[in-house]
């Protein structure tokens, strides 16, 4: 491997590895303040991590994370701060849920029909906000926050009993969704189920990365995120990569809840999973926007969710595990800025070397021409 290569390895590790560093020793300050063992809960939840069942809940919950995450990189690589994916995936998994109660097609027509019905919502909530920007240069973190609440009230809308919504108890929910909706998991045995829309999760992953990196598309979207100008130059319209990237963005988030609905619920309820799109944001910093990364950071995410149960009941709040997870996402961008300015530094130092370098040789040709020519 060249030495630039092994550089940008460098690079790449340092930032998150510092920052899960940097996480563990405050988490441990913090547990010394409130006077208590500061390495128990992390054994712990290591421990946890070993059997079977957490296992599964981990992989379960980290599909979720995983694309949610994947959702903001998209408009990370625009320069865009998608904060609606929380809206979006909520909106989409309802209207995913009324319509797999209401419509009853064969299973291999009910799931794509799910499918597309997830997609299309989530990318119609964030294609509200690229719209918003592109012709009225509204700022799409304030677009996206808006619309997060009002999602919530469409949401609390359908809910309604002359509406969609089916009171079971106290449970506000969408009513059962027929069987030919539904994805069969992995049997695990005594473990439990992995859900079957963890292989689309992977997928994504892989979609994500061949979008990025080898396709036309993936280039224009990475030359606008990195300098609208320079990419309007080569001919390409930003206003459209704007757009485009919040559809896609949005799209994508609509699937972050499908796993569990499809695989699990069944119904979506005042039990739903929510706050995933925010958790998707420290996901995407850790994961530096990276399909391996992100997946990694989602599990690590999802460990902290399913272990820290287990903190209960000995004596430690489980809390610990949400402290974490701030103080993660405050040391990514702290670690980050420190790595990028070291690599800087480094380069700096480099091309002068290089310069030098040249500098002496282009002295040295001089001289030996002048020697020839006496």
């Amino acid at each position: 491997m060249k030495k630039f290569d092994k550089e940008r390895v460098l690079l790449a590790v340092a930032g998150p590895v510092i920052a899960l560093a940097v996480a563990f020793v405050l988490s441990a300050i913090v547990l010394i303040a409130s006077g208590k063992n500061p390495v128990e809960p992390f054994a712990l939840m290591f421990e946890q991590a070993g059997f079977s069942d957490i296992q599964v809940l981990i992989v379960n919950q980290a599909s979720m994370y995983y694309i949610a995450a994947l959702a903001v990189a998209i408009g990370f690589r625009m320069n865009l701060f998608n904060i609606g994916v929380d809206g979006q995936y909520q909106l989409a998994a309802m209207i995913a849920a009324i319509v797999g109660a209401h419509a009853n097609l064969p299973a291999f027509l009910q799931i794509p029909l799910l499918l597309l019905t997830a997609v299309l919502t989530g990318a119609f909530w964030s294609g509200i906000a690229g719209v918003l920007k592109v012709t009225r240069g509204v700022s799409e973190v304030v677009a996206t926050i808006m619309l997060n609440a009002i999602a919530t009230s469409v949401i609390g809308y359908l809910w309604l009993p002359d509406v969609f919504g089916v009171k079971i108890g106290n449970n506000n929910t969408t009513g059962e969704m027929h069987e030919s909706g539904w994805i069969p998991g992995i049997d695990m045995g005594a473990a439990g189920e992995i859900y079957g829309l963890v292989i689309l999760a992977v997928l994504l992953g892989i979609g994500y990365w061949v979008v990025l990196n080898r396709t036309r598309f993936g280039f224009d979207l990475r030359a606008s995120g990195a300098s609208e100008s320079a990419a309007a130059a080569s001919g390409v319209d930003p206003k459209r990569m704007v757009l485009t990237a919040m559809l896609i963005s949005g799209g994508l988030a609509g699937l972050a809840g499908l796993p569990i609905l499809l695989g699990d619920t069944h119904t979506y309820s005042l039990n739903f999973p929510t706050g995933i799109g925010f958790l998707g944001i420290g996901i995407a910093l850790l994961g530096r926007n990276s399909p391996v990364g992100i997946a990694f950071a989602a599990l690590l995410w999802a460990w902290l969710d399913k272990a820290s149960p287990e903190l209960d009941f000995h004596g430690y709040d489980k809390e610990i595990a949400v402290i974490m997870q701030g103080l993660i996402v405050l040391s990514v961008v702290v670690s980050y800025e420190a790595v990028r300015e070291w690599g800087l530094r480094r380069q700096q130092r480099r091309v002068g070397a290089e310069l030098a370098a040249g500098h002496v040789l282009g002295a040295d040709n001089n001289t030996t021409k002048e020697v020839a020519g006496r």
